[in-house]
């Protein structure tokens, strides 16, 4: 049997893009930093989002069937410090700037890129729920950097400026 801390351990040797997850409804918008995000499929274009279950917005993710996947650029440390953070919902967005596209979820607006999605399917796994989430709306930067995670630090990759 393989216990929680030695896969925590071994997880924490995959290198992972950092992204801020946000939804929006009735009980007006919420967050979180999300490691845990791949492509399913590009035909239709489909990401798979894990979200703990013990998450305080958890329940508004499945009650508004919406999300936006905001992959954080290299400049976002601190917005990514901020949705992973004890703040409240409402503070949490006075960081960064927000827009929307298709859905109505909250829209970083200078994020690597942003995927806005409609959850198609949601299963719940052990601690996690999984939402599948088609993509309706894709909207890119020109920041050429990521934000990742790697044995339980941030790090950058991508290009750097050159003089």
């Amino acid at each position: 049997m393989i216990k929680a801390t030695d896969f925590r351990d071994a997880m924490s040797l995959l290198t992972s893009a950092v992204s801020v997850v946000t939804t929006a409804g009735m009980s007006d918008r919420h967050g979180f930093t999300a490691s845990a995000v791949c492509s399913v499929t590009d035909t239709p274009p489909t990401l798979l989002v894990c979200m703990n279950k013990a998450s305080r917005s958890h329940a508004y993710f499945v009650e508004n069937k919406i999300l936006t996947v905001n992959v954080l650029g290299s400049h976002h440390e601190h917005i990514s410090n901020v949705f992973s953070s004890k703040m409240s919902s409402e503070e949490r967005f006075k960081h960064g700037v927000w827009t929307e596209l298709e859905t109505g979820a909250p829209v970083l607006e200078d994020a690597l890129v942003n995927f806005d999605c409609e959850i198609d399917d949601i299963q719940e796994v052990g601690t996690h729920t999984v939402f599948m989430c088609r993509i309706v709306a894709i909207q890119q930067s020109q920041h050429e950097q990521s934000l990742v995670y790697f044995n339980r630090a941030y790090h950058q990759v991508g290009q750097t400026e050159t003089a």
